[in-house]
């Protein structure tokens, strides 16, 4: 993953550009760089899990060390950057190659121009998400955000946009692909319509935008419902959940750090305890060490690895257009659309519906659900980004190690990650602050 190297490579065009809307689908179809090459470092350093005094000394990286203890000056391997900046750069040679190949537009043209948008504004809003700050939008016009790359030519240098020019081009690429999409694919990791709908509602979310949110979500929501019922699955499965269940909208995975393997990453305490003894993903989701302490295999993607499902699912829909129902008052319907996915999670008969009449204690049960539900999802951080904005939901991370405790108070600057170095080094661009 040598950003140089990878820059640096003067390939014969002649070999290497697309003639055909069948050479550009098969750029869109290569699931390794476009649906498996997303970060996994927000969840790395969200507060899901912990890793025992003995598992962090045996650590190799130093990358991974002074990524779980917020280091102030903790580096990052350039492959952390480079990924998701290879999924655009695939994305804008197939917009560039389509308007030579199919300057009239067709069906299957327009498809896979849908499909280009969608990925480049996917791996846009990965990027921003943990290098970045978060949305706000008094700041949003004087903060920085990431360098947006609407070209293959490797020439231009990269210059930052704010985090308004950011957002703005994530949200203009999704709304552009919309139309554009098919209703339905053989292939979770082909976008879809319903998938572009759901990044929508994912976006807004952690933008703060909670009445765009709760549209689009209500808008994926009436082409794609289904939720898995969990009585159905089994625990003493070691993957209960399968890869491309009828929950998943998009498939997408994230990696990249060596302190998500299951056998070293054990489950929170005190998020474990808060599963109720009938809730199935108590033993759906986690697995016992026999010593105490739980792993996740709840994995989306059906297999136990440090790699986690970061796609879409109707669940985290449910959750998002719940969420937006409580901050608009609307306690029934919030209440409504969490019963409706927390019965499927619940032991059959045991679920009694959950029953508040204040928008605010509705919220807060939401939260709770959705911290819960969207475990290893590649969410918690963005999450804390966001909610650290409310002075009534904000937290402090905390990390124990021996007898050293190390904390991330709320809206510190460590919420943004550094750029890697080389990035740095190459382009000139500024880096975060510290």
């Amino acid at each position: 993953m040598s950003c140089k190297k990878y820059l640096d490579a003067k390939p014969n065009q002649q070999q290497v550009v697309p003639s055909t809307l069948q050479d550009l689908q098969a750029l869109l179809d290569n699931v390794l760089v476009m649906n498996r090459s997303f970060s996994g470092i927000g969840e790395a350093a969200a507060d899901n899990y912990y890793v025992t005094l003995t598992d962090y000394n045996a650590l190799v990286t130093a990358e991974d060390k002074s990524l779980y203890i917020w280091q102030p000056d903790g580096v990052l391997p350039n492959g952390q950057w480079l990924a998701s900046y290879q999924v655009v750069y695939y994305a804008n040679q197939v917009l560039e190659s389509l308007e030579q190949i199919a300057p009239a537009p067709t069906v299957q043209s327009q498809q896979i121009r849908g499909a280009a948008l969608f990925f480049r504004a996917y791996a846009f809003f990965q990027l921003a998400s943990v290098f970045s700050k978060p949305y706000y939008e008094q700041t949003a016009g004087n903060d920085s955000g990431i360098p947006i790359r609407l070209t293959a030519d490797f020439n231009p240098v990269s210059v930052r946009s704010t985090n308004q020019q950011t957002y703005d081009r994530i949200l203009a690429d999704f709304k552009e692909a919309v139309p554009l999409l098919p209703q339905s694919s053989t292939y979770p990791s082909q976008p879809t319509k319903s998938a572009a709908y759901a990044v929508l509602a994912r976006t807004y979310l952690a933008m703060g935008q909670y009445q765009m949110a709760g549209t689009y979500a209500d808008s994926c929501l009436s082409l794609q419902p289904q939720l898995i019922n969990f009585n159905t699955l089994s625990a003493t499965s070691a993957n209960p959940i399968a890869r491309f269940n009828k929950e998943t909208i998009f498939y997408a995975m994230s990696g990249g750090s060596t302190l998500l393997v299951p056998s070293r990453c054990k489950i929170d305490s005190t998020l474990y305890a808060s599963y109720a003894t009938n809730d199935l993903r108590r033993t759906i989701y986690f697995k016992s060490n026999n010593n105490g302490s739980y792993a996740f295999k709840g994995n989306y993607d059906g297999s136990q690895s440090a790699t986690i499902f970061s796609g879409l699912a109707t669940d985290e829909i449910y959750l998002i257009r719940a969420e937006c129902y409580a901050r608009a008052g609307q306690t029934a319907k919030a209440l409504s659309d969490l019963n409706t996915l927390l019965q499927t999670r619940w032991k059959t008969g045991t679920f009694q519906p959950l029953q508040v009449t204040d928008a605010s204690a509705a919220l807060a049960l939401i939260l709770n659900e959705r911290r819960k539900e969207l475990i290893f999802r590649a969410l918690r951080w963005t999450d804390l980004r966001r909610l650290n904005q409310e002075a009534d939901l904000r937290i402090t991370l905390k990390r124990n190690l021996g007898s050293a405790l190390y904390q991330l108070p709320p809206q510190d600057l460590r919420y943004v990650f550094l750029i890697p170095q080389e990035v740095i080094t190459t382009s000139g661009i500024a880096q975060n602050p510290r």
